[in-house]
């Protein structure tokens, strides 16, 4: 399996490091220049309940469920009241359905009691709710709200730390890491672009470096071979 850098470039010092950081950032843009949220939304509401089904489950298979639900359940109290069965029969195909019911009915409960219905549009509200942990928050302040945010999922944490931008596992450590390399007006489409490169380059298993439009700047291939020839 590829194995992750260690640590960020150790033969960088900050100000090279926030310089190649802006070079990948330019590279992002060129090589994926209409990337954006997979997801499909209508309101932040229902970005806030896309995003929250979306966990170990894939944006697609997100979108094919949603419309059922949102038709069913047009607005955070109707949601919030709804029988948990009914819920759970349109979500089942997203999997852990169970949990997931639960956490969309509470956030939507949480909408309805302490914000009047309205998705709150700040980071330390969005994650004062039920299901809501920071990746989501971002995804719906970034893509709902236009407050730029970083959201770590799996591609983001794989591919920032091949190109040797963060040594954390950690989302909310990668995340701060991320902040003092990249402008905040680039968190949200950084986000995005990453996560479309992660899935459609660098991907876990099988890495596309050959034809990696950030290969220039990237040390994991020549890391990872000198990990393999020792």
């Amino acid at each position: 399996m590829p194995r992750r850098s260690a640590s960020p470039d150790s033969g960088a010092g900050p100000a090279e490091l926030r310089r190649r950081a802006a070079r990948i950032v330019r590279r992002l843009a060129k090589a994926y220049p209409d990337a954006r949220c997979a997801l499909h939304f209508r309101s932040p509401f229902e970005l806030l309940v896309a995003t929250i089904l979306s966990a170990q489950c894939t944006d697609k298979r997100v979108n094919e469920v949603t419309p059922a639900l949102f038709a069913a359940y047009r607005t955070p109290a109707a949601l919030a009241a709804a029988r948990p069965a009914a819920v759970e029969a349109i979500v089942r195909p997203t999997g852990f359905y169970r949990q997931k019911t639960r956490a969309i009915q509470s956030a939507a409960r949480d909408v309805v009691e302490r914000f009047g219905g309205k998705v709150p549009n700040t980071l330390d509200e969005l994650v004062s709710l039920h299901g809501v942990a920071r990746k989501t928050a971002n995804v719906v302040l970034g893509n709902a709200f236009g407050v730029p945010g970083l959201s770590v999922d799996t591609h983001m944490k794989r591919v920032n730390a091949r190109l040797g931008l963060t040594a954390h596992d950690d989302p909310e450590k990668i995340e701060r890491d991320l902040m003092q390399l990249i402008p905040a007006r680039e968190w949200t489409a950084y986000s995005q672009r990453v996560i479309h490169h992660g899935r459609v380059c660098c991907e876990a298993r099988r890495p596309r470096c050959e034809s990696c439009p950030l290969a220039p700047e990237c040390p994991w291939p020549r890391s990872h071979a000198a990990g393999a020839s020792a």
